[in-house]
């Protein structure tokens, strides 16, 4: 009986972790998380919105580096998109 209860609780906690809802899937696949929320911080869910803004108004993002910054270029030429002129 000892051994159930131990059990239950395990498994509990290992829903409650594999469950995480994601916000929105903007750019998944082709930028890590960490600049995908900060896009999704600032309400850029489309290529259209990213591209009022700058290259340098991105850089300044809070989880944007080099790497995501690359990426997202390739990404968005792929596309025929680009960010605003500073």
């Amino acid at each position: 009986m000892i051994n159930l209860v131990i059990m239950a609780k395990c498994l509990s906690s290992i829903c409650a972790v594999s469950h995480v809802v994601v916000n929105g899937n903007f750019l998944q696949g082709v930028l890590a998380a960490p600049a995908r929320r900060a896009l999704a911080k600032e309400k850029i869910n489309s290529l259209e919105k990213l591209s009022d803004y700058s290259e340098k108004e991105i850089m300044q993002l809070h989880g944007f580096g080099k790497n995501a910054m690359e990426k997202l270029k390739v990404y968005m030429k792929e596309n025929h998109i680009s960010f605003k002129n500073n």
